[in-house]
């Protein structure tokens, strides 16, 4: 019997409009994504791309130019959804076969948008599963 694999979820409540919110979350990840430790590209990493439509690619630049890819848009409903693939092994590198998906939400309400994220079909890491769970729902998740 398989162990059932619980998604990660977070949310978040930000002082802004859900547009800009959205915006920020997608076209903008590359201010906002952290720098250090959050990087699996042979070159440090210079920015992080997430292209704004169905099929895109999410990925990182290096500071050489080089590339490396993290996954890509399953789904893009400005502004209120977004559901990325997550292909990124147990072993942190890029992997084809595998697909885990992050779905963000964003609700407004009063001016403030909060944002809702869930990291789910983490069984598919299969022995991996609980530990890689541990990881992303660690604070440096």
């Amino acid at each position: 019997m398989t162990e059932v694999i619980e998604p990660v979820r977070r949310s978040v409540t930000v002082a802004t409009g859900i547009e800009r919110a959205f915006t920020a979350f997608t076209t903008g990840m590359d201010r906002w994504w952290p720098r250090q430790g959050k990087s699996i590209g042979s070159a440090p990493l210079a920015e992080v791309v997430l292209e704004p439509f169905v099929g895109g690619r999410w990925f990182e630049r290096g500071v050489d130019g080089s590339e490396c890819d993290w996954g890509r848009v399953l789904s893009f409903e400005p502004p209120h959804r977004l559901v990325l693939a997550w292909q990124i092994g147990a072993d942190w590198r890029y992997c084809p076969e595998l697909i885990t998906e992050v779905e963000v939400r964003f609700t407004e309400q009063a001016g403030k948008t909060t944002v809702e994220l869930e990291h789910r079909n983490l069984d598919r890491y299969a022995e991996h599963a609980q530990r890689m769970r541990d990881a992303y729902d660690s604070p440096d998740g």
